[in-house]
């Protein structure tokens, strides 16, 4: 695991989207997933700036979204799918069959896991898996207690997640169920991508990358990964010691 600390957000988010840059110039069929939320903001922000300034071709880039709210649909303005396309996927014109996201209001969500997880296996695996962090330590909506070895699945989440969740929303919405791409999946990427920032994120940092690989904090699966890259701004990385 290599970590990497940044004065602020801003260049923090410029790092991790060079890095992106560099693998899609090396392999632009690369299959990439990205999170959504308020971590990734900046990074899409700058991808977009930079394919419109020819710096990267993303046409034939194959991408995944990490994960959903189960019952809500793709249109829905606090959807993970919505955030995506919004910020990344629309103003660049990505081709529908070069995206490839969960149907959280199917009637199969089995189905829905299986289907993501041959699509995944069919395209060679991810070659780069950005992933965020939750207050509790959670990874895509992998809460405490997931499985390290699972691949895509649907379940529970945390309350913290729930009530953290409604900022995405214009209204009160009801959430209980997530489906996600799996820890197994992370595990497995070729390039696995943590980012964190602000004071908020500095204690489950701390206790991610200090503490013990448990699955009670699915983000100290990083400290197991080989290849993994942690992007933080100094605010994150607050409560980490010099020896990490």
């Amino acid at each position: 695991m290599k970590l990497h600390t940044y004065p602020d957000y801003n260049t923090m988010s410029k790092a991790v989207a060079d890095l992106v840059v560099t693998l899609v110039n090396q392999k632009p069929n690369a299959l990439i997933c990205f999170p959504s939320g308020d971590s990734p903001t900046g990074l899409l922000s700058y991808l977009v700036q930079y394919a419109n300034h020819g710096l990267v071709n993303f046409s034939q880039t194959n991408f995944v979204g990490l994960d959903e709210w189960v019952g809500l649909d793709r249109t829905n303005d606090g959807s993970c799918t919505y955030f995506l396309e919004k910020h990344f996927f629309t103003p660049l014109n990505i081709s529908a069959n070069k995206k490839k996201f969960f149907n959280a209001v199917a009637d199969d969500l089995d189905a829905e896991c299986q289907a993501m997880n041959k699509h995944i296996d069919k395209l060679g695996g991810l070659d780069m898996m950005v992933v965020g962090v939750g207050l509790n330590g959670h990874i895509g909506l992998n809460e405490p207690g997931a499985d390290f070895h699972s691949y895509a699945h649907h379940s529970a989440l945390a309350p913290i997640t729930i009530e953290v969740a409604q900022k995405y929303f214009t209204k009160d919405t009801v959430l209980t169920e997530g489906i996600t791409l799996g820890l197994r999946h992370l595990a497995e990427a070729s390039v696995p991508v943590l980012i964190a920032s602000g004071s908020k994120k500095a204690p489950i940092i701390a206790q991610a990358l200090q503490g013990c690989v448990t699955s009670d904090i699915p983000a100290s699966i990083f400290k197991t990964l080989q290849y993994a890259q942690v992007f933080l701004d100094e605010s994150a990385a607050a409560e980490l010691s010099l020896t990490v």
